[in-house]
């Protein structure tokens, strides 16, 4: 364990020094943040939605201040299975799997954190209807917190599914494109889950990817009842078991057949 929490505290600092980046990607997520605001007001005007436009918002702010924490990947690993470098990694005297689900675990949340906080400020002094609006209650803003934790493990055990895929084809692009589209796709980033039809929601809400961010955003906004945590929070946590127990099956499968490239 103590290995592992090396590796993850490493990581934090390593996710640090990427202050440029840091900088460069909040410019980017604020200006999609309220390219998307704009478009739902402009809906809006046209026609009464259910769902209250300072809702909307909210949650537009909420997937784009948290969107590092989707599509954030170990690029270190793709580099070392295209080399041959992979070679090193696997005479460490640790688990291959848990090695690197503790990298990108630090790497999504400290990503996130340095982003996420400074867009939320920001979000919150945009006009009502544009920018953030408080949390519906400090028992939905800490039922979100937790919802939002278990959301990372899920989040870092689908990554590490794209790294096992990555290593059978040498080239991620395909699949994590794919994983990437089911993601933003059902997570909510493209559309909020809360304007699919009822019937749509009865399905997508109980896939992995609905589990992410949607979940902790309805808490977060009363959508939800702080009295669902526990079903949510067993939702996330037996998906999270599910794709972890699905990583872990496939690395092995994967240590056991690899061919090293490069030389």
């Amino acid at each position: 364990m103590r290995a592992y929490l090396s590796v993850f505290r490493m990581r934090l600092k390593m996710e640090l020094q990427y202050r440029g980046a840091m900088l460069g990607g909040i410019i980017c997520q604020m200006f999609f943040g309220i390219v998307l605001v704009a478009l739902y007001n402009a809906l809006y005007e046209s026609k009464a939605q259910v769902m209250p436009i300072e809702q909307v918002s909210t949650y537009v702010w909420l997937q784009q201040a948290f969107f590092r924490m989707m599509v954030a990947t170990d690029q270190d690993l793709y580099d070392k299975v295209k080399t041959g470098n992979i070679s090193y990694d696997l005479c460490r005297p640790v688990n291959m799997y848990w090695f690197y689900y503790t990298r990108i675990a630090a790497q999504k949340l400290m990503g996130s954190l340095m982003r996420g906080i400074p867009m939320l400020i920001v979000a919150f002094l945009l006009p009502k209807g544009w920018g953030l609006t408080l949390p519906h209650s400090i028992p939905g803003l800490l039922s979100g917190l937790a919802a939002l934790f278990f959301g990372l493990l899920c989040m870092c055990a689908l990554e590490n599914i794209t790294m096992a895929f990555s290593m059978r084809t040498l080239d991620p692009r395909g699949m994590a494109s794919l994983l990437s589209l089911l993601m933003v796709t059902f997570s909510g980033n493209l559309l909020p889950l809360t304007l699919f039809p009822d019937s749509w929601q009865k399905v997508i809400t109980l896939t992995p990817y609905a589990q992410l961010l949607d979940a902790p955003i309805r808490l977060y906004s009363g959508e939800y009842p702080v009295s669902d945590l526990p079903v949510i929070l067993l939702r996330q946590a037996v998906w999270a078991v599910i794709l972890i127990l699905l990583g872990i099956w496939f690395w092995k499968k994967n240590q056991k057949k690899m061919i090293i490239q490069g030389g």
